[in-house]
């Protein structure tokens, strides 16, 4: 397996696998999420995958097969009245293809995408995981992550 930055020729691959995230989200939270869907355009793929403050890293298989994907992309918070200016990498989204779990493909890219972020001088990594989806979570907190933070909500 390989992990490497994501090119245009990937979109169909990762296509396939913003489906997947997405029937996890609308199976948890349907009020929520259309099902169906995927979060990005083809032609937003092709500027999000070319721009180096968004990174996508992609998991391959020998035969160039996506296996999985991490959007990623830096946050800081320069001369900021109350936050300090640490350069952090924010997942925006993991998602191995569901053919292909428990094979370590997910550990492998949150550890590529933990040795990009040192390389980049970031101080931390965060991400946002849905309480519907709790295998996420439980994923994310063996990888060594903690909660930062716990959003909340109301339904009226």
């Amino acid at each position: 397996m390989n992990i490497r930055r994501a090119l245009e020729s990937d979109i169909p691959g990762v296509n396939r696998l913003l489906f997947q995230v997405n029937q996890v989200h609308h199976q948890g939270r349907p009020d929520l999420f259309k099902s169906g869907g995927r979060k990005y355009t083809d032609s937003q793929l092709v500027e999000i995958f070319s721009d180096d403050s968004r990174p996508v890293f992609v998991a391959e298989n020998e035969n160039g097969q996506v296996l999985g994907y991490a959007f990623c992309m830096f946050q800081q918070h320069i001369d900021d009245n109350i936050l300090t200016d640490v350069k952090t990498l924010y997942i925006d989204d993991i998602c191995v293809d569901e053919e292909c779990r428990g094979q370590h493909i997910g550990r492998r890219l949150y550890d590529y995408v933990i040795d990009f972020a040192r390389a980049a001088g970031c101080y931390n990594v965060t991400l946002n995981v849905w309480s519907c989806n709790p295998t996420a979570q439980e994923f994310y907190e063996k990888c060594g992550m903690k909660p930062q933070k716990t959003g909340m909500e109301q339904i009226l």
